[in-house]
C-alpha cells in the first residue's frame, strides 16, 4: 500500500513541476501548455477568416465554456487524477503480472526502436487513432457510457474549443483502453507522444471549428470540419441511432466499417441530442449529470 501512496504522491509532484516548467517556458517541444494556446490561437483565426457559417459570433455561444473545459481538461484534470491513476494502474497490472512470473514486456509485439523515426511514428499514430475510434464507438453504444458522453454532444454551437469539451470518466475510459495496445508496442518515445498529441490536437481543433474546408480528397483520410458536424447532429437517420463519423484523426475508419454519414451540407444542421433542451447548462452540473442519472 505504502508504494501506491508513494505512487501517488510523486505523480502529483511530477506533474505540479511539469506545469510550471511549462507556464515559465523551461520546456521544449514538450511544452503542452503553449503548444495548446498557439494551436488554439491559429484555428481561431482559422475560423475569424475562412467561416463556414457567416452569421455564428467568432464568440459563439458557451465560447467561454468551452474554453473552461479545454484548460481543465487538458491540464487540471490530468493534475487532479489522471496522471496518479494511471500511474497507479500501471503499477497495478505489472504487480498482477509478478504474481505469475510475468511482465508486461513479455507482451510486446513490436519494439519501436529499431524502426526509422518516421515509420515508429506512424505506427503508433495508426495505433493510437484505431483504438480511439473503437472507444468513441464505445461512447455511443453502451447508455452508461454515453451518458458521460453527453456532456460533449451539448455543444450547440460548433466551434475549436468544442474539442475539449467532455466529461473527466472520459479520458479514463480512453487511457484504460489504450494501454495494452501500447504496452505492447514499447520503444515509442516522449517526443514521439508529443509529436502525435500536438498533431491530433490540432486536426481535432480543426474538426470542430467553424470552417469552410472538407480537404478535397484528404476528406478520405482525414476526419474534417464537413463531416465530424454530422457526428454532432441532433436528428440521427433511421438505422444510425448509435451515431455516425466516429473517427476522431482519421476519417478512413468510418469508410472502411461503413459509419460514414454525409448526406448534404451540415452547415445549418441542429446539433446536440434528444432531450438536450433539458441538459445542465453550467460546468458543476454537467460534471455532476451522469453521476445522478437512473437510465
Amino acid at each position: 500500500m505504502n508504494k501506491y501512496l508513494d505512487i501517488i504522491k510523486n505523480s502529483y509532484a511530477d506533474y505540479w513541476n511539469y506545469i510550471q516548467k511549462s507556464i515559465l517556458m523551461d520546456l521544449n517541444w514538450e511544452n503542452y501548455f503553449y503548444g495548446l494556446i498557439i494551436i488554439s490561437l491559429v484555428v481561431w483565426g482559422l475560423e475569424i477568416i475562412f467561416p463556414w457559417r457567416k452569421n455564428q459570433s467568432i464568440i459563439r455561444k458557451d465560447f467561454w465554456l468551452d474554453t473552461f473545459y479545454m484548460f481543465f481538461n487538458f491540464f487540471l484534470l490530468n493534475l487532479i487524477v489522471l496522471i496518479a491513476l494511471s500511474n497507479s494502474a500501471a503499477q497495478l497490472f505489472n504487480d498482477v503480472l509478478g504474481i505469475i512470473n510475468l511482465s508486461i514486456t513479455d507482451f510486446q509485439l513490436l519494439e519501436l526502436n529499431f524502426y526509422p523515426f518516421w515509420l515508429r511514428i506512424f505506427i503508433f499514430f495508426i495505433v493510437i487513432d484505431f483504438v480511439q475510434w473503437c472507444t468513441h464507438r464505445l461512447l455511443h453504444q453502451f447508455e452508461f457510457l454515453w451518458n458521460f458522453h453527453k456532456v460533449h454532444h451539448s455543444v450547440k454551437q460548433m466551434g475549436f474549443a468544442a474539442h475539449l469539451r467532455y466529461h473527466w470518466m472520459e479520458p479514463v475510459v480512453y487511457n484504460s483502453l489504450k494501454y495494452i495496445p501500447l504496452a505492447i508496442i514499447g520503444g515509442f518515445t516522449a517526443q514521439d507522444i508529443a509529436y502525435v498529441h500536438f498533431f491530433n490536437i490540432t486536426i481535432g481543433h480543426l474538426n470542430h471549428a467553424n470552417i469552410n474546408w472538407d480537404y478535397g480528397f484528404l476528406k478520405y483520410i482525414f476526419n474534417n470540419p464537413k463531416m465530424h458536424i454530422w457526428h454532432h447532429v441532433k436528428e440521427l437517420p433511421e438505422g444510425r441511432k448509435n451515431g455516425v463519423n466516429f473517427g476522431i484523426t482519421l476519417s478512413i475508419w468510418d469508410y472502411i466499417f461503413k459509419t460514414n454519414y454525409i448526406p448534404y451540407s451540415g452547415k445549418d444542421i441542429e446539433l446536440g441530442f434528444n432531450g438536450d433542451e433539458h441538459f445542465p447548462k453550467s460546468f458543476i452540473e454537467q460534471e455532476l449529470y451522469p453521476l445522478g442519472k437512473k437510465d
